[in-house]
């Protein structure tokens, strides 16, 4: 059985990650409320379906993407029961075909591993390196649920606070696309 702790509405008593203590800080700081649970690792879109059922919303699938000389690279949000398609999301954007971002690099540059992949990295990409790409889809949603920089540590937001509040906060616009 895959474990999912009580709700609540606090920052964890520790931190598993200087992301994950950023997170909790710019929300607590924007005055952005959340719901989170504490879980077993979660690492596919099928471990996050108890998540989703606890906090009663979606999972946004969240991918780390770059073009083949790994200089351009993008954070694709997306919904989870979406498929990906390199193929899709290139010619959305207009852009050369792109691949999944290799793990060191997602580690370095956005601050969690495989599975922990979350809009609140841009917390730590000071420079604007990744594009922020969002699937409309997602925007429709009255609630966002994702990771908290943790494969252990999952919340739900409301998604307009996180367009609206968080992203110019941390000075990224995103781009928006239908794929």
């Amino acid at each position: 059985m895959f474990f999912v702790s009580d709700i609540y509405t606090t920052s964890p008593d520790k931190f598993n990650t200087p992301l994950q203590k950023e997170t909790y800080r710019v929300l607590q700081n924007l005055h952005i409320p959340f719901k989170r649970v504490d879980t077993d690792e979660a690492i596919t879109m099928e471990d996050c379906v108890q998540i989703n059922k606890k906090l009663d919303m979606k999972m946004v699938k969240t991918l780390f993407l770059c073009n083949r000389q790994q200089t351009v690279f993008y954070l694709f949000i997306t919904t989870g029961d979406k498929p990906f398609k390199s193929k899709n999301f290139s010619n959305a954007l207009g852009i050369a075909r792109v691949s999944f971002a290799p793990a060191d690099l997602m580690e370095k540059m956005l601050g969690a591993k495989i599975g922990a992949a979350t809009v609140f990295s841009a917390i730590l990409d000071k420079n604007n390196d990744v594009q922020i790409i969002f699937d409309k889809d997602v925007l429709a949603e009255e609630w966002y649920g994702c990771s908290d920089g943790t494969t252990t540590g999952y919340m739900k937001l409301r998604t307009t606070q996180i367009i609206n509040d968080f992203l110019p906060f941390v000075e990224h616009t995103p781009s928006i696309i239908e794929v």
